[in-house]
């Protein structure tokens, strides 16, 4: 049954009004539809099956218009969101550094400092699209849910955990360099990406960083990235998403 907007959750409402200032009156409606259809819908998220979760009266013409052409910024979203999640994780990190001297053992001589770990964890992931024609950043990718090439596109993702709570980095999208050389764009390989997101990624104060990434990630200029911070890397893994 669609789930109307006024049945939203007192905690669901204080985080869409940490967004207020990224969106118009007019696109706060469609952000609000989105996130409520992500959070209620179970199948695929298409636009499709996210108005039939909300009982709200919106075109799906609107709402695509809304995620491809209204000017609002995914940057200024994404960067919100990480400001937010500083704020509150901050006093559960200083409380897990209390809980943690708390309950070490008292010993002779220093004792050892407390720890508190974030994982900051990269990966990519290929979206078919079999229908697409005239889409930017089409490329041919192996995608591991199909086990075969797909056209479609691939996005480079973060995420940030800390203390069993997550919070998503922007997706990029990863252009292959023939697509950027038909579209007249900059190449930036998957690499590339890595490299930048751990030279520009500020983590919680007070935590130690631990990156984990798979094989593919698990390079030279990767680990030399990571070193450069005092962070440890981890690869090969099976990440979780």
């Amino acid at each position: 049954m669609p789930k109307p907007i006024v049945c939203l959750s007192d905690v669901l409402c204080q985080f869409l009004e940490s967004f207020d200032e990224c969106f118009s009156q007019r696109q706060r409606k469609y952000f609000v539809t989105v996130l409520l259809g992500l959070v209620e819908c179970e199948g695929r998220s298409t636009l499709k099956e996210l108005l039939r979760c909300v009982g709200e009266k919106i075109s799906l013409s609107g709402l695509s218009r809304f995620l491809s052409r209204w000017p609002w910024s995914p940057v200024e979203v994404a960067a919100v969101w990480l400001v937010r999640f500083r704020q509150q994780m901050e006093s559960l990190v200083k409380a897990e550094h209390v809980r943690q001297r708390a309950q070490r053992p008292k010993r002779r001589g220093r004792p050892r400092a407390t720890v508190v770990t974030g994982y900051l964890i990269f990966d990519d992931s290929v979206h078919t699209k079999p229908k697409g024609r005239k889409m930017g950043g089409l490329g041919r990718h192996y995608s591991g849910t199909e086990k075969r090439v797909v056209r479609g596109h691939c996005l480079f993702t973060g995420l940030y955990v800390l203390l069993g709570r997550r919070c998503p980095l922007l997706p990029r999208l990863y252009r292959q360099k023939s697509v950027c050389e038909r579209e007249r764009g900059p190449f930036q390989s998957k690499v590339d990406m890595a490299v930048e997101e751990l030279e520009q990624f500020e983590p919680v104060a007070g935590t130690h960083t631990h990156i984990l990434v798979d094989s593919w990630y698990h390079c030279q200029r990767v680990r030399k990235a990571a070193r450069k911070r005092s962070w440890d890397i981890s690869g090969g893994l099976k990440l979780p998403f």
